[in-house]
């Protein structure tokens, strides 16, 4: 019997647009002969699940459920297409936890943790991972730009602590353009991360694991046209090259493939995931890890899946038969 597969997109953070483009992408995808897909959209308090001609349902958040004509569906599973809150921060792993529902992605305390910038790091520290030095603040802490500076440098980057998405962050080159810089962030979170700015070459490792395999998929190369690589260069044609086999050594290679690997399971993560460095002198310097990359056809996972000559339906039939059998 074919299981029921939701996929669960929007969210209530700035990339809902690219998490629909992700659903997209994952809906059409699926192996039809073996799963049953959903799209629900999710928008704060509004669960919907979306059908043609707009015939849209609601979720009961009782059971995760919805009915048509008196007649009761539930899931099987969720595939995960949230970017940020509430799908890559731990809360809805929360409450499929409670359901008793399988997802794709890394657990509640994984997902919280990762989603957190500053925490993140903190915790990766501890396994001797080199990073960028950081400032953090929360909303209301004083803004003391001399401070600030004297700890991470200037140029640096200023960033919302909490999401993957690139809205918010801005990078300085001025003192006197630290406090407009953590203004902008705080109009994306009550909680911001200031970072040394490292020059580099910035790669990104996609992977998955499962019960029975493992996938560390080709090396991308991020080449951006503006300053760094921000929402436009991510998001627009022609304003970044996405370069999957990166123009890198074969050691740093090797270094990445194995680092990302321990990092994953350093976190416990689950599912794919997407981690993202820094190159410099040699060495790799962590950036970030997202546990709900991007999965539209433009999205950098998808192209180094199709870089490696794979079928996007096998690896997303292998993530939801994977997530299925925990």
């Amino acid at each position: 019997m074919k299981k029921n597969i939701a996929i669960v997109a929007g969210g209530d953070s700035a990339e809902s647009v690219i998490s629909l483009q992700s659903a997209k992408q994952i809906s059409e995808n699926i192996d039809t002969e073996k799963f049953n897909a959903f799209t629900i959209c999710v928008k704060g308090s509004e669960w919907i699940l979306k059908r043609d001609n707009n015939n849209d349902i609601i979720i009961d958040k009782d059971d995760f459920s919805f009915s048509i004509n008196n007649e009761k569906t539930t899931f099987d599973c969720v595939f995960m297409a949230i970017h940020g809150t509430p799908g890559e921060n731990g809360i809805l792993q929360a409450y499929f936890d409670i359901l008793k529902i399988p997802y794709t992605t890394s657990n509640q305390l994984t997902s919280a943790l990762t989603f957190n910038k500053f925490v993140c790091n903190t915790y990766l520290k501890g396994f001797d991972i080199l990073m960028a030095k950081s400032f953090f603040l929360r909303k209301n802490d004083e803004i003391n730009p001399e401070k600030i500076i004297k700890k991470v440098g200037l140029p640096c980057f200023v960033k919302p602590n909490n999401g993957g998405s690139s809205f918010g962050i801005s990078k300085v080159y001025e003192e006197k353009d630290v406090v407009g810089a953590v203004n902008k962030a705080f109009d994306e979170d009550d909680e911001i991360i200031i970072e040394e700015f490292i020059e580099g070459t910035e790669i990104s490792c996609g992977l998955l694991k499962t019960n029975k395999k493992e996938y560390i998929f080709p090396i991308t190369e991020i080449v951006s046209e503006n300053d760094f690589f921000d929402y436009e260069a991510k998001y627009t044609n022609g304003m970044a090259q996405e370069i999957s086999p990166a123009r890198i050594s074969k050691n740093i290679e090797e270094q990445c493939k194995q680092l990302s690997m321990e990092i994953y399971k350093f976190l416990n993560c689950k599912g794919i995931v997407r981690i993202d460095y820094i190159i410099n002198n040699n060495q790799l310097y962590f950036l970030e890890i997202n546990t709900v990359p991007g999965m539209s056809e433009n999205s950098i996972v998808p192209k180094q899946i199709r870089t490696m000559r794979l079928s996007i339906s096998d690896i997303f039939t292998e993530v939801l038969e994977d997530a299925l059998s925990r």
